[in-house]
């Protein structure tokens, strides 16, 4: 009896294994930002979160901080992340076999929507001295680290400056969030960030030190702007920064989310149709993106769109 009873108790166990339902597995999804105090880093991590919060019981979205530009699109190449987020000119750069992948064109490189535009910011502290982009000669100056969008900008100013970056500057190249705090304890006399506004990584500086922006005004910088497409002349309104009380000329590049032609497209259609459906609340979730318009989020995107993305556009009528 004492068998018997063992092979019931065993019996009915498997038989509750058997007909409980399945869970079904979710789908993870892998977000590439830049610097945690950067705004790609907030691309990425609201975005995640809007998604397991509406489709949570399907995803699960992970928001990561990453090098940036450069290294998303390269992970985009090696498949290794679903979506990513990179600087239009960077995005332009990658798929035509520009720049870093000169002669090797990211063809499996697909645009999803644009987000905000970024201005290319030099700032630094007012007790260097620095007033205009030529007194950085001899500096100590943050130029990005490798694999970043404005490492790539940076290079770029300096050259229209006529400002060698290896013998005329100390540059550095360290993540943002460690180039702010390097000003305020006077590690580095100024850095270049390219970057939504407002952004932390100018504010919190802001906050300890006097800092000045530097105007961007060379022609130029106004001749580069005119020529490519994923450029604009702009400004930084007096005010968006403490103490910084006069407009900052300058030039900006669009902030995009990509991914990669192998990316499913559910995935991509159910991403793109939930942040539309939702934008209010990814626009609430930082000052960077509160005038995100929806027929804007169109442009600037260099690469082809993604067909879940074309999927959900026609189906509104936007293409």
């Amino acid at each position: 009896m004492h068998w018997r009873k063992l092979f019931i108790v065993a019996a009915v166990a498997v038989g509750l294994m058997v007909s409980a339902p399945h869970a079904i597995a979710k789908t993870d999804v892998l977000f590439g930002g830049a610097s945690i105090v950067g705004v790609y880093y907030q691309v990425a991590l609201q975005i995640s979160n809007i998604m397991n919060k509406k489709m949570g019981d399907t995803y699960n979205f992970i928001g990561r901080p990453t090098g940036g530009s450069v290294f998303n699109i390269n992970a985009m190449i090696r498949e290794t992340f679903d979506f990513g987020v990179a600087q239009s000119d960077r995005n332009y750069q990658a798929y035509n076999g520009l720049a870093d992948w000169e002669g090797k064109a990211v063809k499996n490189l697909r645009s999803v929507f644009s987000m905000h535009p970024e201005t290319v910011m030099l700032v630094t502290r007012k007790d260097t001295g620095i007033k205009k982009v030529e007194d950085i000669k001899g500096k100590r100056v943050n130029i990005g680290n490798p694999g970043s969008g404005q490492r790539f900008n940076a290079e770029e100013v300096l050259k229209i400056y006529g400002i060698d970056k290896d013998n005329d500057i100390n540059a550095e190249g360290l993540q943002q969030h460690e180039a702010s705090r390097a000003l305020v304890d006077r590690k580095i006399d100024a850095f270049f960030y390219t970057v939504g506004n407002p952004s932390a990584a100018i504010e919190e500086p802001a906050q300890s030190v006097d800092i000045v922006m530097i105007p961007l005004d060379h022609e130029g910088i106004q001749c580069l702007a005119g020529e490519k497409p994923y450029y604009v002349y702009t400004k930084i309104p007096a005010g968006t920064y403490n103490g910084v009380d006069y407009d900052v000329p300058t030039y900006a590049v669009t902030a995009t989310v990509i991914s990669h032609e192998k990316v499913s497209e559910k995935i991509v259609y159910d991403m793109v149709k939930t942040v539309f459906d939702n934008l209010d609340d990814l626009k609430a979730s930082h000052a960077a993106f509160r005038h995100l318009d929806p027929k804007k989020m169109l442009e600037g995107c260099s690469a082809p769109f993604h067909p879940g993305a074309v999927k959900y556009y026609k189906e509104k009528g936007w293409m």
